[in-house]
């Protein structure tokens, strides 16, 4: 991707070094050492500055992203994309449920990676996958994606610092009691497996979930439910801890009476913008499948 960034120098910022400059806006080491390989891609007032040179008050300082190369094990292959928002350094979707995030050995272009990366070939654009909010295949609902080295590497670093705010949206079957509370209960590795995690008070991760109950209709409640913590299964595995598992949760609650995945959708993302400083938020409306249980 190629992306164009112009800063104004203000007086506060008057006589930091382009280097240190660039650490304020969030600009990891990495990138200053891949942003120095790239030509032509540091501009002060129309010409050519080194890192170390200083910046004045009034400066016009440019940073040119050009990035070539492709995710090499990402194989462009066709999937509806429902494209929420797009700019030129983020795009954010709105996935479907059995849509993998990532490609994987059973399904290596099934993907929404793969789907993007043939979005971005038909615009004859160079496409590096950096998923910022990871969902489970199963789980509905909306994920970032950054579109170059800066914005992805600030992203990151958000997600680590607990900045960006994720909502979802769950189906449980009956009343959920207490209709609202804090669920901190750390998480593991289950014995034996993989896959499955599981509250481990002795040698789990932290894990905290703010829930409330937002409806109850048809047997089932609608619980919204906000992570503190990002860690694998987290909300389906303290629903399970509460009492009230998912209902069609494959692993740990496999109820398909009324629905084939786990009922969870990624509803609410609020987030500052990674270079704009902007504040962004997006909500998508809870898919049909999960709809019809509670009609």
């Amino acid at each position: 991707m190629n992306r164009t960034i112009e800063y104004k120098i203000t007086e506060e910022q008057n006589g930091l070094r382009v280097e240190q400059f660039l650490r304020r806006k969030g600009y990891s080491g990495q990138n200053l050492a891949e942003i120095k390989r790239m030509p032509k891609s540091v501009l002060v007032n129309g010409k050519h500055y080194y890192m170390r040179q200083t910046l004045k008050t009034g400066d016009d300082l440019v940073i040119k992203i050009c990035e070539t190369a492709c995710s090499e094990k990402i194989p462009p292959v066709y999937h509806p994309l429902d494209i929420v928002y797009e700019d030129e350094d983020i795009v954010v979707i709105n996935k479907a449920a059995g849509m993998p995030i990532h490609p994987s050995l059973n399904h290596y272009t099934e993907s929404m990676a793969n789907a993007l990366a043939w979005y971005y070939q038909e615009q004859e654009k160079p496409f590096i996958f950096r998923c910022c909010n990871r969902l489970d295949r199963d789980t509905s609902g909306l994920t970032v994606v950054a579109k170059h080295l800066v914005s992805g590497s600030i992203l990151s670093t958000m997600v680590k610092e607990r900045r960006i705010h994720r909502e979802y949206l769950a189906i449980c079957k009956g009343s959920v009691t207490p209709s609202e509370g804090t669920i901190n209960a750390p998480l593991g590795r289950k014995p034996g497996t993989i896959i499955e995690r599981t509250v481990d008070f002795e040698n789990g991760e932290k894990a905290i979930t703010h829930y409330h109950v937002m409806d109850e209709k048809n047997g089932h409640s609608l619980v919204s439910l906000r992570l503190e913590t990002g860690r694998t299964h987290q909300i389906r595995i303290h629903m399970r801890y509460l009492g009230f598992p998912l209902i069609g949760d494959y692993l740990y609650n496999p109820d398909m009476e009324h629905i084939t995945r786990q009922a969870l959708h990624s509803h609410k993302l609020s987030f500052t913008h990674p270079i704009t400083g902007e504040t962004m938020e997006f909500t998508a409306p809870l898919p049909d499948d999960m709809a019809q249980v509670l009609q």
